[in-house]
């Protein structure tokens, strides 16, 4: 595995890449390149992430960048957990081909850009109406990123659910010539959605935390039993995550492409929630 830090230098590997394999560019003939964009602190939803592009392309470029532009103010972008010597072995072991690591100057060497991607109303609900501007940042660096690599295929978690649909539509709207792949949701033991975020819970937070995902299988095994109604399909999630005083800070059906809010339940509807135990802010969802 090659670690490279500038975009000049990822562009010829990834050039060269292409003319080994007889590709003339993004798009064309067999994907080629893969890519997986990460912040860092690597756990075992990103490799899962690595496993399904390896099935995809003989070559995987895994990016490690802390995104500044997506953090709000008072957000934990300084704190955010960072471990680059443990991340590298971790990506090598799994059989990412080029780690890029980039400086924050190296992808914003004006600051930050005048020019971005506005993401539109599909970022007006969930996590987008309480961190305003997050997923302007998101689109702008994934975009950047998808210029930088140039990938066939780039491969995202579906525990954030908003997100991929907006890089979707991103792709589509804009004419990207890359294949967006989505990865299910990998948890722990105790069911708990795999985060970076989840080493700033405490021992009792945690077991609070493991109620977002309890919730939301009590409301899948409702539905699985023929109940369709949202109102009661979410009751059914915030009953349990009551009773370990965990509160949503929001809770919604809604359809998978569009994210517009559903009174009732049909196959394929996304059950998402956002709550925040202790101080740390968690998503997770289920697709009914």
């Amino acid at each position: 595995m090659r670690t490279i830090t500038t975009i000049a230098e990822l562009r010829r590997e990834v050039a060269a890449v292409r003319e080994r394999h007889g590709s003339t560019g993004p798009g064309a003939g067999d994907p080629v390149v893969g890519l997986v964009p990460t912040m860092g602190y690597l756990h075992e939803g990103h490799l899962a992430l690595v496993d399904r592009i390896r099935e995809l392309v003989p070559f995987v470029v895994m990016s490690l960048f802390v995104n500044p532009t997506q953090f709000g103010e008072g957000e934990d972008f300084e704190a955010y957990p960072r471990d680059l010597s443990r991340d590298m072995e971790l990506a090598e072991q799994r059989g990412v081909h080029v780690l890029f690591t980039p400086s924050v100057a190296e992808v914003y060497p004006a600051g930050r850009p005048l020019v971005r991607v506005v993401p539109g109303p599909l970022a007006d609900v969930l996590c987008g109406a309480f961190r305003p501007g997050h997923f302007e940042g998101v689109l702008t660096v994934v975009a950047k990123l998808f210029g930088m690599t140039q990938p066939d295929v780039a491969v995202f978690g579906q525990k954030d659910y908003q997100q991929v649909a907006l890089i979707r539509r991103m792709a589509r709207d804009l004419d990207m010539p890359v294949r967006i792949e989505v990865v299910p949701t990998v948890r722990d033991y105790d069911g708990l959605a795999l985060s970076s975020r989840n080493a700033y819970l405490t021992e009792v937070e945690r077991v609070r935390a493991r109620t977002l995902s309890a919730g939301l299988f009590a409301a899948r095994a409702a539905f699985a039993e023929g109940e369709a109604a949202a109102d009661r399909l979410k009751g059914c999630a915030v009953i349990t995550m009551a009773e370990a005083a965990v509160n949503p800070e929001y809770l919604e059906l809604l359809d998978p492409d569009t994210l517009a809010p559903l009174a009732e339940a049909r196959a394929g509807a996304v059950l998402a929630v956002a709550a925040t135990v202790g101080a740390t802010r968690l998503i997770d969802n289920v697709i009914l």
